[in-house]
């Protein structure tokens, strides 16, 4: 008995060595299998392996680990993992984190573990609200941001009359929220809303009570494979046809992809990236899929960058210490080919420009992934919350 207390003791004493030893472990919580695992997934655990490969693979003499876990859209699936990685595996940083209810879910855990988390693919405005942490940053869009880009547009073209379908979850009722702020302000009205579970497959219903509404406008407020299946239901009920027409309130590329630019066509939508938007763009695009076999996303875009961005930091630094390196990524301007001129607000959001794009109609296409035309360029003051207005205790007004 003696000399097993013994071998265990010296186990957890070689195991915390092995643990220190490992370096800066970056742990990559996303979504591999779900709504929204084709622009996150596997593309944001390689975008995550390029930063560590193009950083030089070690940061402070020690070596760069990437490691993955899937969430499943579970609030405590994902807390579980998180604090399984903090206690036991030694993770420095979290990064993704495709579902806004998960990224509320390990925002305190994050903090009371005095570790980093960079939020590229959770939409939710409390995360640089009345949650913020020191130790977070919202790196890629929110949903105030979606909402003042693509509403703001589509109300100025003559859009003044809305209606709603949403997903029954934090990210869903947020984006409808700021949605609704956005077309008052300018002079519309929204009728109405309905909202569908996660990972719905049937919008027949939610769309013929859209559709009985008369609403000029009807705004998806889900993602991934919810907002695909609605917008190709919709085209089925012919609802464009019908002089309706539909504003995604989130939309990517893979989004586009899958619909086919038939059915897609014509969308305006809000990013933060586009992998043909210019040379560095371009460059790296092509980089990432040689290894991927697709198109990146803004959120698998923003994941290389977050984590280059820590990486460059903590060698900044001289230290993984997470106060020190979270006060050196504010201090250090955000520039990489997504993002120039960035930087970090006290209230942990990145201040970055944004794009209104518009989906390509068939003709106008090129090539399998030449799906989106730039309509301009957005100022990060217009789609980022006023600080003025902040509810951040972080904000000093």
């Amino acid at each position: 008995m003696r000399m097993s207390l013994l071998a265990a003791a010296l186990f957890a004493v070689l195991g915390l060595a092995a643990a220190h030893a490992e370096g800066v472990k970056i742990g990559v919580l996303t979504d591999m299998a779900g709504v929204t695992s084709d622009s996150t997934g596997r593309g944001s655990v390689e975008a995550a392996h390029m930063a560590a490969e193009d950083f030089g693979g070690s940061v402070l003499g020690e070596p760069i680990q990437v490691v993955f876990a899937d969430h499943q859209h579970k609030a405590d699936i994902g807390s579980a993992i998180v604090r399984r990685w903090f206690d036991n595996d030694g993770v420095d940083v979290v990064a993704d984190v495709p579902d806004s209810a998960v990224a509320l879910a390990i925002q305190q855990i994050v903090r009371d573990r005095n570790k980093i988390v960079l939020y590229s693919s959770a939409g939710t405005t409390a995360l640089v609200q009345q949650q913020c942490s020191p130790n977070s940053v919202q790196w890629t869009y929110d949903t105030y941001g979606l909402a003042h880009g693509t509403a703001s547009a589509v109300v100025k073209n003559g859009g003044k009359t809305w209606f709603i379908v949403g997903a029954d979850y934090a990210f869903g009722h947020q984006l409808a929220a700021d949605v609704t702020a956005v077309v008052q302000a300018n002079g519309g009205t929204v009728l109405g809303s309905v909202w569908h579970p996660l990972n719905n497959a049937d919008f027949s219903s939610y769309l013929l009570t859209a559709q009985a509404s008369k609403a000029q406008i009807i705004a998806i407020a889900s993602a991934g494979g919810d907002a695909t299946n609605a917008i190709k239901q919709a085209a089925e009920f012919r609802l464009g046809q019908a002089g309706q027409q539909l504003a995604a309130m989130i939309f990517l590329v893979q989004d586009a992809h899958s619909l086919g630019l038939q059915t897609a066509q014509g969308i305006y939508l809000t990013t933060a990236f586009y992998h043909d938007a210019d040379d560095a763009s371009r460059a790296w695009s092509k980089r990432f899929m040689d290894r991927v076999g697709a198109a990146p996303s803004m959120l698998q875009a923003g994941v290389y960058s977050s984590v280059m961005h820590y990486l460059k930091a903590v060698k900044a630094a001289g230290t993984k210490d997470s106060a020190k390196v979270m006060a050196q990524m504010r201090s250090m301007p955000v520039e990489d080919f997504m993002t120039h001129g960035g930087h970090i607000r006290e209230d942990g959001h990145l201040m970055r420009d944004m794009f209104l794009a518009q989906v390509k109609s068939p003709a106008e296409s090129k090539g399998e992934w030449d799906l989106f035309k730039i309509v301009g360029r957005i100022p990060a003051e217009a789609v980022v919350w006023p600080l003025s207005e902040s509810k951040c205790p972080l904000v000093k007004h």
